[in-house]
């Protein structure tokens, strides 16, 4: 008979073991979390340079680096065609020449969105074709184009940050959240909207499902954001003084999110027709040619199309324009951004929704106020606002992001409950009529 086993002793696990499995998640957590601070940083030096840059392209230009509308008011009529025509050319020169470099890369001519970058997964956006892509819309924007700044910066702030992604010491899984930092400080850093700009990253991103990316991509925005404050201004993107809430500020809201609904749509449908009108020029040059000169001939009129809007929706924001006015000025900005987008100039639509809400909203304030009550009405600053909220919905098919990162932008948070209401309208007559948000991306539709 075999004598009794002695009884099994664990074996402490060593002094190395211990602290890889007390201290490794941990360092590995704070490893993400320093890079996603080193992601917003990027992202703040990008919408800086961009922005230096575009003002340099509009000195050339114009000669002034006051804002695209002042500069187009300040030239003749003959002058601002000449502009827009010549800026559309270059820009279209740019994409197809770029083009033929990229292709040569070992990337060959593919873009990878960096939206559908977030969602795969993935961090290889191409080098060449952003770097084109981005030389190109400096000369759509800084010619005058009627489109936003805006996307480029979040597309050149997510290559960025794709590229820090990619070469330093991290897991794998993690690198794309990295890349998400990038979108997020982005959007925190164009439009001094850190909180927006993190509800983008997981709304349209990640679909909030990405937990580990939750506390980074807050970090990232946060820095970005700080940076600009510091490095730019404090203030909020659209400084506006304090809007009173009306006892009917509810109903005016819910009555008007039907036509700020159906503005939404029906800017998503002029730009696929737009959009299928010049695919039939098959020159890259002589399309965004044609695109700027047809923008360049209604800024001839209207000199207020010229840019993205900020400076028209700042004027209406602070009232004392007359409807009649703002009414020409709407319609006229509609159909520039669809030629300009149309055409394929690179560049965004986010911040032109703004426009169309704000200026639609004050009108059917001031057209509301012939009819009824003026206390029915209630400021008509406070309608523009929740147009904003609630065009930007309709066009992007993202709630949560634009209720956010409108109340954001003018600090007008006592407007929330308002402000919802009229988006939830608005998202459910965009969608109910079959509208598709800009190829799932709110700042730069695929192209």
């Amino acid at each position: 008979m075999s004598p009794p086993e002695p009884p099994h002793t664990p074996v402490a696990p060593n002094a190395a073991a211990r602290r890889f499995r007390i201290f490794g998640p941990t360092a590995r957590t704070l490893r993400l979390w320093l890079w996603s601070a080193v992601a917003g940083a990027l992202a703040a030096a990008a919408t800086l340079v961009f922005h230096g840059l575009i003002q340099f392209v509009e000195h050339l230009a114009t000669g002034h680096t006051g804002g695209l509308v002042e500069a187009a008011r300040s030239l003749p009529p003959w002058h601002r065609v000449l502009v827009c025509t010549a800026g559309g050319v270059l820009a279209g020169a740019v994409l197809d020449w770029g083009g033929r470099w990229a292709a040569a890369g070992p990337r060959g001519g593919e873009h990878l969105d960096y939206i559908d970058a977030a969602r795969a997964g993935r961090v290889d956006l191409n080098d060449r074709t952003t770097l084109v892509r981005s030389a190109s819309a400096l000369l759509s924007v800084g010619s005058g184009g009627s489109i936003g700044r805006e996307g480029p910066m979040v597309q050149l702030a997510a290559w960025l940050a794709a590229g820090l992604a990619r070469v330093v010491p991290i897991a794998p899984e993690l690198r794309s959240a990295i890349m998400v930092c990038g979108i997020a400080a982005g959007i925190g850093s164009a439009y001094h909207a850190p909180v927006a700009g993190v509800v983008f990253a997981l709304e349209l991103a990640l679909g909030f499902f990405a937990r580990h990316a939750v506390a980074p991509v807050l970090i990232a925005a946060g820095t970005a954001s700080a940076l600009i404050q510091v490095l730019v201004d404090p203030r909020p993107l659209y400084d506006v003084p304090a809007v009173a809430v009306e006892p009917t500020s509810l109903g005016m809201a819910l009555a008007a999110a039907v036509l700020f609904g159906a503005l939404g749509w029906t800017l998503l449908q002029l730009l696929e027709i737009s959009r299928r009108g010049f695919a039939r020029v098959r020159s890259l040059a002589a399309r965004l040619g044609l695109g700027g000169l047809l923008v360049g001939m209604l800024s001839a009129c209207v000199p207020e199309v010229w840019g993205n809007g900020y400076s028209v929706v700042s004027s209406v924001l602070q009232g004392g324009h007359l409807w009649d006015w703002i009414v020409v000025v709407m319609l006229t900005k509609i159909l520039a951004i669809a030629l300009s987008s149309g055409s394929g100039a690179i560049g965004g639509v986010f911040t032109p929704s703004l426009f169309v809400g704000a200026t639609a909203g004050s009108v059917l304030a001031q057209l509301a106020a012939l009819v009824l009550p003026v206390a029915w009405v209630g400021d008509p600053r406070a309608l523009a606002i929740i147009g904003m909220a609630a065009v930007l919905t309709a066009v992007t098919h993202a709630p949560l992001m634009a209720i956010v990162m409108v109340l954001e932008m003018t600090n007008q948070f006592q407007l929330t409950v308002p402000v919802m209401l009229a988006c939830a309208v608005a998202y459910a007559i965009s969608t109910q009529f079959g509208a598709r948000p800009l190829y799932g991306n709110p700042i730069e539709a695929h192209r």
